[in-house]
């Protein structure tokens, strides 16, 4: 069963789209709604939801917005948009962040539904080729390999680009490639030991079927709104180079990483969740020009070392490590130090400014120099709780002491803490309390 949030700033459209889910037959579990941009990310926070079905146009937060934020949230969530307009701009922003559909108002309830049904029934399916090798026929599976010519090529690119770049041939498979950016990012993908999934011994042709499987993964992923080139390097991982041109590039150039952090973790999520096996993934910065392959490189390689340290985190992002403040490479010890700082920063800023309107686990990982991610993961490591909960720990004892202390109105509590609006904030009061904040003062 699959759980839907639906979000609209009309509360007649999310009725209508709720009753018209709740009869359609599809296997649904739970349909919540939200109003604004700011309760639906609370709910994504704070439910599992699988889809959100959200307007485009809403208040201070909008649907690309909620997209954007949501895919940091829980990488998996799929999103089928609506609007009402056919605007090519914000079709074109949805799509690159991953929307499965974009729907124009009114909606047209079999046309919805059909929406519906698709996202759902490919929500859970691998790719055929995958699907066939996870139907266990290992024999027969005939392997291709990808872009067999040109892996040698590429990854001499990567290791040492002065060598390829003289050459006129060589820059002209490149070009064949689409290899043109002039913005570039690489991201490593490493399997572990497949013995480590559990007791099976694998052999050298199981080992293989994986490698591919998961090549498999990272394409179909890749191939849906990033331009990519992906194939086999040494030492049994994947590479991947992702490129923007200048336009593209500038257009979010400041989400950029985090689009790259929703990406390894989605890459981290799928081949755990098709193929058992908890992949490392290494993400580069992002620099402009071919020049740069080898530095890119060698960041990505780095960041995945930092799984010896971090062996219950997957993703790591090159830049969330301040490696000029380091002659060498830390010792577990100034490890240590460090990432407690990093929490200790984030805590005081959360203290602070946890009443704010629209504050976002982002703005908070802005402050830090680190990634969305990586800053949930040392919180949660170094203090036994998520994030966002912390956040809302505050927000919710702070409202229940002027409730029981004040004569401030509902509306009045709700607006100190930091919610737009007095019916999100009692949602989120009773869901932490068990109770409402009007059966509190009595």
């Amino acid at each position: 069963m699959f759980n839907v949030l639906v979000v609209d700033d009309e509360p007649l459209i999310c009725k209508g789209l709720s009753s018209l889910l709740a009869s359609s037959g599809l296997e649904i579990g739970h349909i919540y709604t939200a109003n604004s941009g700011f309760e639906a990310l609370d709910c994504i926070r704070m439910e599992e939801v699988d889809l959100l079905v959200t307007d485009i146009q809403m208040g201070a937060m909008s649907g690309i917005e909620l997209m954007q934020h949501a895919k940091l949230a829980k990488p998996w969530v799929q999103t089928i948009v609506i609007s009402a307009h056919e605007t090519f701009q914000y079709a074109q922003m949805a799509v690159r962040l991953g929307a499965k559909d974009y729907l124009i108002k009114p909606l047209n309830s079999e046309h919805f539904l059909d929406s519906v049904r698709n996202v759902l029934l490919k929500m859970d399916k691998p790719s055929p080729e995958l699907a066939t090798f996870m139907a266990g026929i290992g024999e027969s599976f005939r392997l291709e390999e990808p872009l067999p010519e040109y892996s040698k090529l590429l990854n001499a690119l990567i290791e040492e680009p002065a060598s390829v770049m003289g050459e006129e041939e060589k820059l002209r498979k490149l070009d064949e490639l689409k290899l043109q950016g002039p913005f570039f990012s690489v991201i490593k993908i490493k399997l572990p030991p497949p013995e480590a999934a559990g007791e099976k011994k694998y052999t050298s042709r199981d080992r293989e079927l994986l490698r591919y499987a998961a090549l498999n993964i990272a394409k179909e992923l890749l191939d849906q709104e990033w331009c990519t080139v992906a194939f086999y390097s040494p030492e049994e991982e994947i590479t991947v180079i992702i490129q923007w041109d200048e336009r593209t590039y500038e257009e979010s150039a400041a989400g950029q990483i985090n689009r790259l952090d929703v990406l390894g973790r989605s890459l981290h999520l799928n081949i755990q969740k098709y193929l058992h096996l908890n992949a490392v993934i290494g993400i580069s910065q992002i620099l402009k020009g071919l020049s740069f392959m080898d530095v890119l490189n060698r960041q990505a390689s780095k960041a995945i070392q930092w799984n010896k340290e971090h062996s219950d985190y997957y993703v790591f992002y090159y830049g969330d490590f301040n490696w000029s403040s380091y002659a060498a490479d830390p010792s577990a010890e100034e490890l240590y130090t460090h990432n407690n700082l990093i929490v200790q920063k984030a805590k005081a800023y959360i203290d602070e400014n946890y009443a704010q309107k629209g504050l976002t686990i982002h703005e908070v990982a802005k402050k830090n120099h680190v990634s969305p991610n990586y800053l949930s993961y040392l919180f949660k490591k170094n203090t036994g709780h998520n994030l966002w909960e912390y956040v809302i720990k505050l927000r919710m004892e702070d409202s229940r002491e002027m409730i029981l202390h004040t004569d401030l109105r509902r509306y009045e509590i709700a607006e100190r803490v930091g919610y737009e609006s007095p019916e999100h904030f009692s949602k989120i009061f009773k869901k932490y309390y068990g109770i409402s904040p009007s059966e509190l003062k009595k």
